[in-house]
């Protein structure tokens, strides 16, 4: 069956946050949302005839977590990416943010240093400063386009004590998906100072056609790699609340467990386990779909600001439905910024500046929208 992307769905009374907060976040409700990293887009219909199955069973008891469950996650990164994943390095846990907080907990102790490489995911601020840490950025360097890693600094950072990298591929907000080559250099640099590396690979899946997805696990032979994954941006259902923690030590990965019996961090919900595992096993197809759909809005939506006067620059994205804006040469400063996309735009996007000092110019677009929405919004920026 055809796949529509280009239906537009209400989102009205599903209490969310894209479009429900609008007012508090930009001032006004007469902006087109395009920034909270969930799509308008329907999730796969496998994964809503499973979740509506289950929801006619009238018990909504406690719940365990099944083989099958463990078993669909195997399989999906043996086919998709050719790593083939122990089922007893595994923890299962509520999202992303939770579980990085509760490894630099189990792993770390108040005081020591926690490596950032911004722009970066706001939340990978929070869960150093959160948890008493110190944070010591190694920002990405722009060149020709394109953002690399700053490796002599990085080296510099891990010499100097750091005892966690959180690393982030494929990379949001800029969209690169790292080559091999850079993986072993980050993971060269950990093994020469025990550096521990926490990567959030939640984006593994969006991977436009012309790049290649390479788990860091898979490279990182005595370097300890915690992996942190999920169906939930791949398949749009970040709602339900679930990833997992791939952990190749095992001494790690009994510390970190620690960590989560201790503060009652689970997510033993029947509708998560459900829908994460439905993901996995009948997802494929309409995953296919949507990155064909996704790579040729990226493409059009680079033609536009390509082939009009404006001032702004699209960072090609190379992984993600996130585009990443350049706009330094509007000379505007990050408030006059937000406030020319919100009030002559009308487009509500996210300021690249909360992806720390590193994004101070720059503003982030969701893409995963039916195309015409996000077409209709970048004329509006265009023509503002």
């Amino acid at each position: 069956m055809a796949i529509d992307f280009d239906k537009t769905i209400d989102r009205t009374g599903t209490s969310d946050v894209k479009n429900g907060v609008r007012k508090a976040v930009f001032g006004t409700e007469d902006v087109t949302p395009l920034w909270v990293a969930d799509m308008d887009l329907a999730a796969p219909i496998a994964v809503t005839e499973a979740l509506v199955e289950r929801a006619k069973h009238p018990i909504y008891g406690y719940s365990y977590y099944p083989d099958s469950l463990f078993t669909a996650m195997q399989d999906w990164f043996q086919h998709r990416h050719n790593w083939a994943i122990d089922k007893k390095s595994i923890l299962i846990c509520p999202g992303v943010v939770p579980s990085m907080h509760a490894v630099i907990e189990a792993l770390t102790a108040e005081g020591d240093s926690i490596i950032v490489q911004p722009p970066i995911y706001p939340p990978f601020f929070s869960a150093v400063t959160d948890t008493g840490r110190k944070l010591v950025e190694n920002p990405l360097q722009l060149i020709d386009g394109e953002y690399q890693l700053d490796l002599a600094q990085l080296e510099q950072c891990a010499a100097s004590g750091a005892k966690i990298l959180l690393f982030c591929s494929p990379h949001n907000p800029v969209g690169r998906v790292w080559q091999k080559q850079e993986l072993e250099s980050v993971l060269e640099i950990a093994r020469r100072y025990q550096l521990i590396i926490l990567s959030d690979e939640i984006h593994a899946d969006l991977i436009y056609p012309e790049y290649q997805h390479i788990p860091l696990a898979t490279l990182a032979d005595d370097v300890t790699v915690i992996t942190a994954v999920s169906p939930s941006k791949t398949f749009n259902i970040p709602g339900l609340g679930l990833s997992s923690l791939v952990i190749n030590n095992r001494q790690h990965w009994k510390a970190v467990r620690q960590v989560f019996d201790r503060l009652h961090i689970n997510a033993i919900n029947p509708f998560s386990i459900t829908a994460f595992e439905v993901a996995y096993q009948k997802g494929e197809a309409w995953l296919d779909a949507l990155m064909v759909y996704l790579d040729e809005t990226r493409s059009q939506v680079e033609a536009l600001f390509e082939e009009s006067t404006s001032k702004i620059k699209v960072i090609t994205s190379q992984g993600t439905y996130l585009l990443w804006f350049d706009c330094r040469a509007m000379g505007l400063n990050d408030d006059d910024l937000k406030e020319f996309f919100v009030k002559q735009a009308k487009v509500g996007l996210n300021p690249g500046i909360s992806f720390g000092e590193a994004g101070s110019g720059f503003m982030r677009m969701n893409i995963a929208a039916p195309r015409a929405i996000v077409l209709a919004a970048c004329h509006r920026i265009i023509e503002a």
